[in-house]
């Protein structure tokens, strides 16, 4: 079954803001978390004449491999300062050989 990206990312979204907000920081467990986030389906209909899959609740309509792209870019972790304060640092770190190579 394909479940719309869109949907279930902000559904996902809401679900942590709220186990946030209700469990204490040192309370907190990975595992309950991803059990909420299992409970969340929201499935797609494929239109068969197209062979595209769409959303009822929100009016996706994409095929399999836009879904698939779609997922990759909503799970993509954005880049925070320290992430970009890290890549400097190792490519400060490199030899000046290892630097021309990567150009």
């Amino acid at each position: 079954m394909v479940v719309c990206p869109e949907c279930t990312a902000r559904a996902k979204k809401k679900i942590l803001a709220k186990y946030e907000e209700d469990v204490e920081e040192e309370n907190r467990d990975k595992q309950d978390l991803y059990k909420l986030f299992d409970e969340v389906e929201i499935p797609m209909e494929m239109d068969k004449n197209t062979k595209n899959f769409i959303c009822k609740k929100c009016g996706l309509y994409a095929s399999r491999e836009q879904i698939s792209d779609i997922r990759f870019k909503l799970n993509q972790k954005e880049k925070t300062r320290d992430d970009k304060h890290d890549d400097y640092l190792e490519w400060w770190s490199k030899s000046k050989k290892d630097k021309n190579l990567d150009n």
